[in-house]
């Protein structure tokens, strides 16, 4: 399929439309709020395909065709990403999210496409991925309620519980060594600027060079700014390799 620099594919465009309007916004209400979940969803639906989109657009120029990703909580905002993964490169796509309510609703919406999600720990994810999708998971407020104010440099001294802001960031820890080790080198990391440390951290610590980029791209529903990082030691030629893979079918 010839790439459009400027737009994703029509076939792409169409489908993340359908999905979009196929989509159970009542019974994704409680997911995303606690109450007004409908009037949630009605402000925030179309910024969401669009904004997402956009960022599916940036992600083609970063990948190439047939190879695995992994997505680590995805939900409704990575849909055109991993639409546009399927469709326009030919990719498998495993997303992941423990939150069993928005994984039914998820499946329901893709019944007749091949992305699926799974209602499990990324962690058990199987074989090697050259793209790991870790978005607004590390610094999830619900999850990591002493952790997360750091990330957005809202930690208060006064009230922080050492204890358990260690413990969660154990947890942390594991989850991105878990995920880090299936990731082929070169790869390519697709996480949020306040999350960016804990890849680096751990490419630190491994001796991984990485190549975090220059650009960020706005997200509806969280709103935390979305970044791509090169991990492995061919990084910088890998970033090369791919556009001017992308120059020559564009």
């Amino acid at each position: 399929m010839k790439a459009n620099r400027t737009k994703l594919a029509f076939p792409t465009r169409s489908l993340v439309t359908e999905i979009f309007s196929r989509l159970d916004y009542r019974a994704l209400g409680p997911v995303y709020c606690y109450e007004g979940g409908e009037e949630f969803w009605r402000a925030k639906r179309g910024p969401c395909e669009r904004l997402g989109s956009r960022v599916a657009l940036s992600l083609r120029k970063k990948l190439q065709r047939g190879g695995r990703s992994c997505y680590v909580g995805a939900g409704v905002s990575e849909l055109p990403a991993l639409i546009m993964e399927t469709v326009e490169l030919g990719r498998t796509v495993e997303p992941y999210n423990l939150r069993k309510a928005e994984v039914s609703a998820l499946n329901h919406a893709c019944r007749s496409i091949p992305i699926v999600f799974r209602a499990v720990d990324a962690a058990k994810a199987k074989g090697r991925f050259d793209h790991l999708w870790m978005v607004s998971v590390l610094n999830d407020p619900e999850r990591f309620p002493h952790l997360s104010p750091l990330s957005y440099g809202r930690g208060n001294p006064l009230t922080l519980d050492p204890v358990k802001f260690g413990r969660e960031r154990r947890i942390v820890r594991a989850l991105v060594a878990h995920c880090m080790k299936k990731l082929a080198r070169p790869g390519l990391v697709t996480t949020t600027t306040e999350e960016v440390l804990w890849i680096a951290e751990w490419c630190h610590r491994h001796r991984v060079p990485y190549r975090v980029g220059r650009r960020d791209y706005p997200t509806a529903l969280v709103g935390d700014p979305i970044c791509f990082i090169q991990i492995g030691k061919n990084s910088q030629q890998a970033a090369e390799k791919v556009r001017q893979h992308r120059s020559r079918i564009a």
